[in-house]
């Protein structure tokens, strides 16, 4: 059981979580300096707030120190691989005007649409993945303040009354493994969660960011990996999981993003337009030519990061999705799931040194060369698009990072660079921002250190 007092203790740690972040906002530093990394290589260090009229060199390599990663609603809810705000807020205002109409075509979990909002721009996210869908549009609206301030204070005293019943059992999802993943005594307190949500009478958006709150917690009260991309149960790691766990950290969560949730509704604006895009593919977007101002985006690296995996177990919880996910990842640009068929066989995309590349990968695994080539193949599809539907002289800006393949290095932002030139931009700009934290577990020899900015112009 949840006791009020046990309640009491999670406000008071919540409450300090809020006090020490706000202290780190206040005495956040805008600060440019050269540093060295661990390779002996200068970078020019930024905390904080990156100036908007940075100077940039081709090739300057640069170290940002985010302040803000669990600001607003950034920090609702973990998502592999995305952008720290102060990136896609430097480059918005950089490069773009009030009221202008920003895209990003792979959208992930709307950082991107988030600052453009609250930077009073419109923008478009495009994802595939419905998970991706959800979680942005979360992310991008404002709750009313009044009903989020009184079913949150109900939900919170309805957990403290869980209990066991034959009603739960609609409210558990039949998946793959189940018990597995999870202890029995955690599927009955998520389906109580669940079960809460979905008795009370209020609005979608609502509605919407408790189930967000709810998603948060899975992972961590399975008996999977936490940080691990592919969702797997690693014995070795001896993962404790208890009764009420569950319903703990629900409660937490929930008090955490409520507060920020709140400061986002402070900040956006009302005449600015935010449209989740569920019907559009990066390869193939709905909109009309010339209709975009700006374009940035991050796309997925190549064989690095399988979504639908990451997230199958919110994507069950939530019944988004049931039984097999095969049929999500293969729409995924940068996918592992091929086809025996169509890896027998070299696939060159015609740039030089990406087919150099290609060659050699292929000499040692065809399958791999065939998702390095299908990467470039689907991205070469995406940068003819956003030119298609960029206004002249609009710029593309995409945030892309490299991979060691069988031993190869594959850059796809120099290979991506050719591809824009032979589908109408030039470039303008590119330099690196150094990765300093892995979020997510990924072997040592495949990780990506740093991130590549092109800054396309279309011609």
């Amino acid at each position: 059981m949840v006791t009020v007092g046990k309640i009491e203790e999670i406000k008071e740690k919540v409450a300090k979580k809020n006090s020490n972040f706000q202290r780190k906002l206040e005495k956040k530093l805008i600060n440019v300096s050269e540093v060295s990394n661990s390779f002996g290589e200068t970078l020019i260090r930024i905390d904080g707030e990156i100036p908007v009229n940075l100077e940039i060199n081709n090739g300057d390599r640069f170290l940002f120190i985010s302040y803000e990663q669990t600001r607003f609603t950034h920090g609702i809810h973990k998502y592999p691989a995305k952008f720290f705000p102060e990136l896609p807020r430097w480059l918005i205002q950089r490069y773009s005007k009030e009221k202008d109409i920003i895209l990003d075509p792979f959208g992930g979990s709307a950082t991107t649409s988030v600052e453009a909002l609250l930077n009073r721009r419109h923008s478009v996210s495009v994802d595939i993945d419905p998970f991706a869908q959800f979680l942005a549009k979360v992310k991008t609206t404002r709750l009313d303040n009044e009903e989020l301030e009184i079913f949150s204070n109900l939900l919170v005293k309805k957990i403290t009354e869980f209990k066991v019943t034959d009603k739960l059992n609609k409210f558990i999802p039949e998946f793959p493994y189940r018990d597995n993943w999870f202890n029995k005594e955690i599927i009955f307190e998520l389906a109580y969660i669940k079960k809460c949500i979905y008795e009370f009478d209020i609005s979608e958006d609502l509605r919407n960011f408790f189930l967000a709150t709810f998603s948060s917690i899975i992972r961590n009260v399975s008996n999977a990996d936490n940080n691990c991309t592919r969702t797997v149960i690693r014995k070795k790691l001896n993962k404790q999981i208890y009764p009420t766990m569950a319903l703990t950290k629900f409660v937490e969560n929930l008090l955490l993003y409520k507060t920020r949730i709140e400061e986002f509704n402070k900040y956006v604006p009302d005449d600015i337009e935010v449209v989740i895009d569920s019907d559009s593919d990066a390869r193939n977007l709905n909109y009309s030519d010339n209709y975009f101002d700006f374009a940035l985006t991050s796309p997925p690296y190549v064989n690095a990061v399988d979504y639908p995996r990451t997230h199958q177990l919110e994507i069950y919880w939530l019944e988004l999705e049931k039984g097999s996910l095969t049929h999500l990842k293969k729409k995924h640009v940068g996918t592992e799931s091929v086809s025996v068929k169509d890896y027998g066989e070299l696939h060159l995309i015609g740039v030089e040194e990406a087919d150099r590349v290609l060659k050699n990968i292929f000499q040692k695994d065809k399958r791999r060369a065939y998702i390095a080539f299908k990467f470039l193949f689907d991205m070469e599809k995406n940068i003819k698009e956003v030119n298609r539907v960029l206004k002249k002289n609009g710029r593309y800006a995409i945030v892309i990072g490299n991979n060691k393949i069988r031993g190869f290095n594959f850059e796809s932002w120099k290979y991506l660079i050719e591809i824009a030139k032979r589908n109408g931009f030039t470039l303008e700009n590119y330099f690196g921002s150094e990765i300093i934290k892995h979020f997510i577990k990924i072997k040592r020899e495949e990780r990506i250190n740093t991130d590549w900015i092109i800054i396309l112009r279309k011609i």
